[in-house]
């Protein structure tokens, strides 16, 4: 009995310890976790000018700077995010899309739209397939001339990001990107004049964020919903 009693005191010591450490293991994941999701936001710049000397690859895997794109009497909608993103990049990507196919207005005509990789490793040869795929679902092959794919190094688009507010992280475990949702209108001079968030854009909301920055105005937040 004396036996049974010292081996059920060891299984009950043993198991308490188990717990313990089971629970202070949760705790410093849940603790990990929650700090890896401070790391995701967006802080809002409205009103600020981004830095226009920032050079990247176009799709056409020609040297651009962001200048290329500005200063041409139209607003320019700025889209962070990479091409090999799993999920995220692509529902922006597609909603975008389908905002400016409800818009009716062809990119640049009235409009610019730059896409910038946070992906050193992506090229421009990724960049061209992605952006043939999207005017294609566009069903215009005139978008071609106005929506620009870039790839650049880890300082210009960190730059940018850091310029508009766009805080992500490269999870080294799962091997991707942890960032927002979001699209960013500009001004021709690169004023950054209202931040779109999520991952659907009425036509609506994309006319009246182009007609407020065509006219120089800085918008203001009316439902900002992080999605990560």
């Amino acid at each position: 009995m004396t036996d049974f009693r010292n081996a059920l005191l060891t299984s009950t010591v043993a198991l308490v310890a188990l717990l313990t450490v089971s629970a202070a293991f949760a705790q410093r994941v849940q603790e990990t976790q929650q700090g890896d999701l401070a790391k995701i936001d967006i802080v809002e710049h409205l009103g600020d000018t981004i830095p226009m000397d920032l050079s990247f690859t176009s799709d056409e895997g020609q040297p651009v700077t962001l200048n290329d794109y500005f200063n041409k009497g139209k607003p320019v909608i700025v889209v962070l995010g990479y091409y090999q993103c799993p999920m995220l990049c692509n529902l922006v990507f597609n909603g975008l899309s389908e905002g400016v196919k409800g818009l009716g207005w062809t990119p640049g005509d009235r409009f610019e739209m730059v896409m910038v990789s946070i992906n050193p490793r992506e090229t421009a040869q990724l960049a061209a397939a992605k952006k043939a795929n999207y005017v294609k679902q566009l069903g215009n092959p005139d978008a071609a001339k106005g929506w620009h794919f870039l790839v650049g190094d880890s300082v210009m688009s960190a730059r940018l990001a850091d310029a508009i507010g766009f805080k992500y992280f490269y999870d080294a475990e799962n091997k991707q990107y942890a960032h927002p949702a979001a699209a960013y209108v500009l001004t021709e001079k690169g004023v950054i004049s209202r931040y779109l968030y999520g991952i659907q854009f009425s036509p609506r909301d994309l006319k009246l964020s182009l007609l407020e920055a065509s006219d120089g105005k800085i918008g203001s937040t009316a439902d900002r919903l992080i999605l990560y």
